[in-house]
C-alpha cells in the first residue's frame, strides 16, 4: 500500500494577534510546512512579526471565520499533500510535531484525515473536565479532500462520505493570553454568530449547511451537532442554558477544575448560552417573526448579511 509525503500547508486566520503570534508559528516551524496568515488588517504587529518567521501574508477584510477560512484553503488549493488548521492562539507540544512528523508520511494513501485532541486552558488552567477534555478535532486532511461549513458559528472541516481518519496521541494546546475582558468580548461576537445560526435554522432552512451532518467522517461531532440541533435548541430559553451548565459542572465533574474552572465553566456554558437566547429573542421580538424584518435587523445591527 502507497504511503503518503509530508508536504504540509497551515492555514491561520489572525487580526491583532501580535502576542500569540510568534508562538504559535515558531512551535510550527520544525515541521517545515508552508504557513499561510490569513489576515483581516491587522492594526499591530501580527503581519510583520509573520513575514519576519518566514509566513506567507495575504490580507482580506472579515466577513466570519467560514468564510474567511474557506477562502484560505482555496489559495492552497493547487498545492500537493496535506492541509493543517491552526489558530493564532494555539500551539503544538513537541510530543504532538514529532508524532506530526513521524506519522504522516507514512500514513496509507486511503488515510484523508488526522484528529488531533485539544488542551484548553482558561487563565494559566488546564480545563481537564466538564466534558472539555477530550477534545478532539479534525485539523488535517489531504488538500483537496475538506472543506469548512458555510454556518455562521461551530464551523467544522467536512470530509467525503466514508473517509478513513486516524487520530494522534498528542495534543495541541488552547492557551489564550489576553484575559477575561477579550475573552467576554469574544464570546459576544460568538454569541451574536450563534445567534444567527439559530435564527437561520428556524426562519431560513433554505440558507443552512448540513455537510456536517452528510458528509463528515466524525460521527461524534455528528451526534453533538444532532443534540445541539434537535434537542438543545428546542428546550425553553433560559432553561436550557441553566440545565446545560449543570449538565456540565455535576454530571460531568466540571467542579473538578477548582476556582478557574468554576469561572470558566460559569461564564461558557452558562453565561454564555444565556446570552445567545437574549440575542435571539430580542431579534424575534423586533422584528415579531417576520423574516424580511428580521434580514434587515441581522444586517444593521450586527453586520450579518443573510
Amino acid at each position: 500500500m502507497k504511503v503518503s509525503r509530508m508536504r504540509l500547508n497551515i492555514v491561520l486566520l489572525t487580526y491583532n494577534e501580535e502576542l500569540h503570534i510568534g508562538r504559535c508559528i515558531h512551535a510550527l516551524l520544525p515541521l517545515g510546512a508552508n504557513i499561510l496568515i490569513v489576515d483581516s488588517f491587522s492594526e499591530d504587529s501580527t503581519v510583520a512579526l509573520s513575514n519576519s518567521l518566514g509566513a506567507r501574508v495575504l490580507q482580506r477584510p472579515w466577513k466570519n471565520y467560514a468564510d474567511q477560512f474557506q477562502w484560505g484553503l482555496d489559495q492552497v488549493a493547487g498545492q500537493a499533500g496535506w492541509v493543517m488548521r491552526m489558530d493564532a492562539d494555539e500551539y503544538l507540544e513537541p510530543d504532538l510535531r514529532q508524532e506530526i512528523q513521524r506519522i504522516l508520511p507514512a500514513l496509507p494513501e486511503d488515510i484523508v484525515g488526522v484528529y488531533i485532541k485539544r488542551k484548553v486552558f482558561f487563565q494559566g488552567q488546564w480545563i481537564r473536565h466538564g466534558g472539555f477534555y477530550p477534545q478532539t478535532l479534525l485539523r488535517i486532511w489531504r488538500a483537496g479532500q475538506g472543506r469548512i461549513e458555510q454556518r455562521w458559528m461551530d464551523e467544522h472541516i467536512v470530509l467525503p462520505p466514508n473517509a478513513k481518519t486516524v487520530t494522534l496521541e498528542h495534543h495541541i494546546v488552547d492557551d489564550n493570553l489576553k484575559g477575561i475582558t477579550f475573552w467576554t468580548d469574544k464570546h459576544n461576537r460568538y454569541a451574536t454568530r450563534e445567534m444567527a445560526d439559530i435564527l437561520v435554522q428556524k426562519y431560513f432552512p433554505e440558507l443552512g449547511d448540513h455537510a456536517l451532518r452528510d458528509m463528515s467522517a466524525d460521527p461524534q461531532a455528528r451526534l453533538k451537532r444532532r443534540i445541539k440541533d434537535e434537542v438543545y435548541n428546542k428546550l425553553p430559553p433560559g432553561l436550557r442554558a441553566l440545565l446545560y451548565f449543570l449538565y456540565r459542572y455535576f454530571v460531568l465533574f466540571g467542579f473538578l477544575d477548582g476556582a478557574k474552572g468554576f469561572v470558566y465553566h460559569f461564564l461558557q456554558a452558562f453565561w454564555y448560552r444565556l446570552l445567545v437566547d437574549i440575542k435571539v429573542m430580542e431579534v424575534e421580538k423586533k422584528s415579531q417573526g417576520d423574516p424580511e424584518k428580521m434580514r434587515k435587523i441581522l444586517f444593521t445591527e450586527f453586520g450579518i448579511d443573510l
